[in-house]
C-alpha cells in the first residue's frame, strides 16, 4: 500500500472487523518505521481504531472527520495539508474517510470532488492517504465513483490498480447546476452596495437564531464571495439567501469562471499577500457547493442553524 512519492488507495471494507484490521495494520506499519501518522474518520470509526491501537494511539494524530471534514472543501487545506506540512521532508501516512453512510446528497457531491482533487493537490508529495469506503453501507454509485477517484483499490483480496481511474470526470460530473430554492430573498450588488449584501445575509441569519461569532462568520463569508465577484466576476453579482433543512444557505452568483479546481482548497502561505477568498469561505462554512462555467459561477455556502440537528440523509 506504500508507494513513492504519493499513493492514494481506496480501501473497500465490509464490517468492523475488516475495517479495524486494515486501518490498524496500516497505522502500525507507519509507526514501526517512524512515519508521522494521522487518522481522520467519523467518530464511531475513530473509537474503533483507537481501541484497536491501544497505547500506540498516543503516537497518532486523531481527528473526528464529521467535525473536521463536515465541509469537504475544508479537508485538503485544514486536515491533510495541515498534517503533512507539519512534517516537512517526512513521508506521512493518513487514514482519511470523507464519505460515510449519512452524508447528504449535497455533501456527497462536494466530497466526491474532494477525493478526485487529492490526487492533484498531493502530486509529488511524500504521502500515502488511504480512504476507507463502507462497501455494505454506501450506495453502489458511490463505490463506483471511488474507483474513478483512486488509482489503487484495496480489499480483503489484495491490492490492484483501478482500471476506471478518471478523477477529472468526477470533478466535472459534480460541477452542475445546484437547483432552485423554493423561497428566498435576494439583492443585486456592485462596488457601491456590497455592505447591503452582507446586511441581507445577516438579517436572514439573525432570523434563524445566529448570533455572536457565528453571525460574524456568515457576514465574512458573504463579504469574501462578494469581493471575489467585484474583482473576478464582472464587477457585480447577485446574493440569494434562504433556509433549507435546518441550514442557512447564501448563494453568490456572477459572470466569472473558476478555472483552477484547487481554488479555495490549497493552503496559503501567511506571508503571501492577497485575498484568501474562497479558502476562508471553506474554513468558515459547514458546506460549500460550486457550479462554474464560462460566463457564470454560483457558489452556495451552508451554515447549520443554532441548536438544529444535522440535515437528514
Amino acid at each position: 500500500m506504500l508507494a513513492e512519492p504519493f499513493a492514494h488507495p481506496a480501501l473497500f471494507y465490509r464490517g468492523d472487523r475488516e475495517y479495524v484490521a486494515a486501518t490498524s495494520a496500516f497505522v502500525r506499519a507507519g509507526l514501526a518505521v517512524g512515519e508521522p501518522v494521522a487518522v481522520a474518520v467519523p467518530a464511531r470509526n475513530l473509537a474503533l481504531i483507537e481501541a484497536a491501537l491501544g497505547d500506540d494511539a498516543r503516537s497518532v494524530h486523531l481527528l473526528d472527520m464529521q467535525e473536521a471534514g463536515r465541509n469537504p472543501g475544508r479537508i485538503i487545506p485544514a486536515v491533510l495539508h495541515d498534517f503533512a506540512d507539519r512534517h516537512p521532508g517526512a513521508h506521512v501516512r493518513i487514514v482519511g474517510e470523507p464519505i460515510w453512510p449519512g452524508r447528504t446528497e449535497a455533501e456527497y457531491g462536494a466530497a466526491a470532488q474532494h477525493e478526485a482533487l487529492i490526487n492533484l493537490s498531493f502530486a509529488g508529495r511524500r504521502a500515502t492517504i488511504v480512504c476507507p469506503y463502507d462497501a455494505d453501507g454506501l450506495a453502489p454509485e458511490v463505490i463506483e465513483e471511488a474507483r474513478r477517484t483512486h488509482p489503487v483499490l484495496c480489499d480483503v483480496s489484495g491490492e490492484r490498480a483501478s482500471d476506471e481511474y478518471a478523477p477529472d470526470l468526477v470533478v466535472s460530473r459534480h460541477n452542475r447546476p445546484l437547483g432552485e430554492p423554493a423561497d428566498y430573498v435576494w439583492l443585486r450588488f456592485d462596488h457601491t452596495n456590497l455592505s447591503a449584501a452582507r446586511g441581507l445575509a445577516a438579517r436572514r441569519a439573525a432570523e434563524m437564531g445566529f448570533s455572536g461569532g457565528r453571525l460574524d462568520d456568515v457576514q465574512l463569508a458573504v463579504a469574501e464571495l462578494g469581493a471575489n465577484s467585484l474583482d473576478h466576476g464582472g464587477g457585480s453579482g447577485t446574493i440569494r439567501a434562504w433556509a433549507e433543512g435546518g441550514r442557512l444557505v447564501c448563494e453568490i452568483s456572477d459572470t466569472g469562471h473558476i478555472t483552477d479546481p484547487l481554488v479555495g482548497r490549497s493552503p496559503v502561505d501567511p506571508r503571501q499577500a492577497g485575498s484568501r477568498g474562497l479558502l476562508i469561505v471553506n474554513l468558515l462554512s459547514d458546506l460549500v457547493r460550486v457550479h462554474t462555467r464560462e460566463g457564470a459561477t454560483a457558489i452556495r455556502v451552508y451554515f447549520d442553524a443554532p441548536a438544529s440537528p444535522r440535515p437528514a440523509a
